[in-house]
């Protein structure tokens, strides 16, 4: 990905003239007018792999709408599930949004100059609702839990009104943690080179950039990624401890059958998002002096970040029955207005 030549030059010019201000004062915050996302910068093939994530983006946007539509209006699913579920579809939705579209409009429209503010826009969306998709997913281990371990009491400790406060919390914990965390981006001058390699505006890509002291956005950047990776799975893997246990003190093995046919969907979705994710951090964390190739970095990490908000509503769809008799019904009533018209 090339910059266009006048601004490319712009851009130069003005980063000689920070640098030299930053030397002669340290105390002077310096932001450049933007940054440019570099991405792939040898990937054979790669406009093809764009045009995958359009498809990608169009089938999120279709099966989350559809996911959304059907439990506003269905009256049967205004339950605590179905809620998180709903939850689970608006977060997917607006993850793939933030992402894709200027994914396209970076590198296919070959127009790669993001502005400062616009920057840190999109890294405090993508990372807000990275971080909820990775709660939303431990909601729902929790629905399952109580349902499976407390099946009398289950409509009494999951209600609409204590699921409604779960999420509303974790939104405000999200939204508050990463106001502070992209707060603090502000601190750093970028007085250097403003070539981001990654698929959009990265934390980590853009505080390596600075000029100044970058300690305390490393430490928050170390600390969130454990936090919300980690946390959530550990709480989901002790769920499932509780449920194997309920499980296996059932007396009958078709009860068994049943308990444990109700969590497929939500292990699916488990290891859709976790096993990328986690695997991507191991890695990096035991490779962390080995320097990876720039463009494996950049295709593990999208295709990690944009394929389970995709598959998420599919998953839910295919797997629950109150959800694809709606989708089926939907779609006879769709085809018998086809027909008449």
């Amino acid at each position: 990905m090339h910059k266009p030549g006048a601004q490319a030059c712009r851009t130069s010019s003005a980063m000689r003239y920070l640098r030299r201000l930053q030397w002669n004062d340290s105390s002077v915050l310096i932001h450049p007018p933007g940054f440019y996302i570099i991405g792939f910068t040898s990937l054979p093939f790669a406009n093809l792999y764009f045009l995958f994530l359009a498809f990608v983006y169009v089938v999120s946007v279709v099966f989350n709408t559809i996911l959304i539509y059907i439990i506003t209006v269905d009256h049967r699913l205004h339950n605590p599930k179905f809620i998180a579920v709903g939850n689970l579809a608006v977060v997917d939705l607006v993850l793939n949004t933030c992402i894709i579209p200027g994914m396209l409009k970076t590198f296919l429209a070959k127009n790669n100059f993001v502005s400062f503010n616009l920057c840190m826009v999109q890294m405090y969306v993508y990372y807000c609702f990275m971080s909820m998709e990775s709660f939303s997913i431990a909601v729902l281990a929790y629905d399952r839990m109580i349902a499976i371990c407390f099946p009398l009491r289950h409509g009494s400790i999951n209600t609409m009104t204590s699921m409604s406060c779960i999420l509303g919390f974790i939104w405000c914990f999200c939204l508050g943690m990463h106001t502070f965390s992209t707060s603090i981006m502000t601190r750093l001058s970028y007085c250097d080179s403003v070539n981001v390699y990654s698929y959009f505006c990265d934390y980590a890509p853009v505080f390596r950039l600075a000029c100044n002291d970058n300690t305390l956005q490393w430490a928050v950047a170390s600390a969130m990624s454990l936090g919300i990776i980690l946390g959530p799975l550990s709480f989901i893997l002790m769920s499932y401890i509780s449920i194997l246990i309920a499980v296996f003190r059932m007396k009958t093995v078709e009860s068994r059958v049943k308990a444990l046919a109700t969590c497929t969907e939500h292990l699916i979705l488990v290891a859709v998002f976790f096993i990328p994710v986690l695997t991507i951090f191991m890695v990096g964390l035991l490779a962390r002096n080995i320097k990876p190739d720039p463009d494996l970095r950049v295709l593990s990490l999208s295709l990690a970040s944009c394929i389970p908000p995709c598959l998420n509503p599919i998953v839910y769809s295919l797997k629950t029955k109150e959800i694809k008799s709606k989708v089926l019904t939907m779609f006879r009533r769709i085809k018998v207005q086809v027909v008449k018209g």
